[in-house]
């Protein structure tokens, strides 16, 4: 099989997705491994946009745990993501990607501003282009950003890639062993059994705006071309 079951797909990468065993900061051969994966699923004349977190420099979380006026500790957060994007445009482009960033919080001198015809445009043109700076608000996550970028840009799914884990289970399958896989669930199922995949207000909007979501493993190479081929991997999470 090789048609490409969606024609434009949003792409969530945690921060913790691009640093590694290491749990911080950036694993240059794992930035290349999800580069060279993206490159297989743009080679399908997929559209591809891409929404990075930024865990793996900077918690916002973390900052308020600290006593950190909130706000604050997330534009913190932001900007870790601007980094990231930064590191994952130049990666792609060394292997031929034409990429675009933009960002929610004006940053001319290294990146566009988020303009959604714009960003579209690019899209249209087989650019990837990956959106920066969450939503550009405090109090927001980026899988917030990734729901809202998504309906926003009239994606046809959201792909969240995870690090070291190949689904949603019951529990914790590092912790526990018996925990149980997911192939489907729905968001509400989701939300009312506390799976902690994605915050509520993003479940929300990918509800209201009727977005498939599939979690994966972006450790095995190629998962992101077959879940984009619509092999059966990872958990679907779809509708109410």
């Amino acid at each position: 099989m090789t048609t490409a079951r969606y024609r434009r797909i949003v792409l969530k990468l945690s921060g913790e997705a691009l640093s590694g065993k290491q749990g911080y900061g950036i694993e240059p051969t794992i930035m290349q491994s999800i580069a060279s994966q993206v490159k297989e699923v743009a080679e399908l004349g997929v559209e591809i946009a891409i929404v990075v977190g930024g865990g793996n420099i900077w918690r916002g979380k973390v900052g308020s745990e600290m006593g950190m006026d909130r706000a604050t500790a997330d534009y913190m957060g932001m900007l870790a993501t601007i980094m990231n994007s930064l590191a994952l445009q130049d990666s792609l482009e060394n292997i031929g990607i034409p990429t675009r960033v933009q960002t929610s919080i004006e940053m001319r001198q290294v990146a566009e501003p988020y303009i959604r015809r714009k960003a579209i445009r690019h899209l249209e043109k087989k650019r990837v282009v990956i959106f920066a700076a969450g939503t550009g608000n405090p109090y927001f996550s980026t899988d917030t950003t990734a729901a809202l970028r998504a309906a926003e840009i009239e994606a046809e799914v959201i792909l969240m890639a995870k690090n070291n884990v190949d689904g949603v289970y019951t529990d914790d399958p590092k912790v526990n062993k018996d925990a149980e896989k997911y192939e489907n669930l729905s968001f509400l199922e989701m939300l009312n059994e506390g799976l902690g995949v994605m915050d509520s207000t993003a479940s929300s909007l990918c509800m209201d705006n009727d977005i498939p979501l599939i979690v994966f493993s972006i450790t095995d190479e190629g998962n992101i071309k077959k879940v984009v081929l619509g092999e059966t991997i990872g958990t679907t999470i779809r509708g109410k």
